[in-house]
């Protein structure tokens, strides 16, 4: 995997190198949410024989604008939108939590649920969305993104660590507790976005994963065209050659 690049503040010391990563673990709140913000990143671990691991929390039951089609036939056509997707970039194991879409909060219940996916997974590195309203780009900050992004921070520190936290996942159900070092937030650039991935190589492969929620794409070449330009434009930032992709992240040292 192409090396973070490290843009006003070094991370040399933080940031995990894929030969330390045996597991990852991607938590979002919707099918389509790994793709815009991390496909490429996934394919640079997957190419480096991470095993990647996606959680979904809700089935995207809300999603899309076409009222003659059923939401229980929508979460359908999400699954099997997301799992095509998820090949393209070498994720074979989904797992699904199936939240109400649209109605996320950050709970006990999910932190537990999130936690069990983590001892579970047993990820050196977690991948999840930002759980801070960005007012400045606020159709990225939507509330399912910021209950996932704050559940899964709390069930990484401390829940999953902790045997008293939740202990009948524990006592019931065998799963001893898992330190993750590291979480990778998803960004959209900018100061939420200091530590940027070049993706150049997979942006191809990028693409073809994003372009498979077809149920959700009513344009795709502006789609195509959007996430070129961002891309380019955090390349940039990061002072990467011209004609690069970067996927941007705010890295937390757990």
């Amino acid at each position: 995997m192409p090396a973070v690049v490290a843009g006003r503040r070094s991370y040399a010391a933080v940031v995990l190198r894929p030969d330390q990563i045996e597991r990852a673990l991607v938590v979002t709140a919707h099918p389509d949410d790994v793709d815009f913000g991390a496909a490429g990143t996934v394919a640079n671990l997957t190419d480096a024989r991470v095993a990647v691991t996606y959680c979904l929390v809700t089935d995207g039951e809300a999603g899309g604008s076409d009222r003659s089609v059923s939401r229980t036939e929508i979460a359908a056509i999400r699954h099997r939108e997301q799992s095509d997707a998820a090949m393209h970039v070498g994720v074979e194991q989904l797992i699904w939590l199936s939240r109400p879409d649209g109605r996320v909060v950050a709970d006990l219940d999910l932190r537990k649920d999130i936690a069990r996916v983590i001892r579970q997974v047993r990820p050196q590195l977690v991948i999840t969305q930002a759980p801070e309203r960005i007012l400045d780009r606020i159709v990225g900050s939507h509330p399912d993104h910021l209950a996932v992004g704050e559940a899964t921070l709390c069930a990484v520190y401390p829940d999953a660590r902790n045997p008293f936290a939740f202990p009948e996942l524990l006592d019931e159900e065998g799963l001893e507790p898992w330190s993750v070092p590291e979480v990778w937030v998803m960004s959209f650039g900018g100061a939420d976005g200091d530590s940027p991935v070049d993706v150049t190589a997979n942006f191809e492969r990028k693409m073809k994963a994003l372009l498979a929620h077809v149920s959700q794409l009513p344009d795709p070449a502006q789609v195509v065209e959007f996430v070129r330009a961002r891309l380019a434009a955090n390349a940039a930032a990061a002072g990467l050659p011209e004609g690069a992709l970067a996927e941007a992240f705010r890295v937390v040292e757990v």
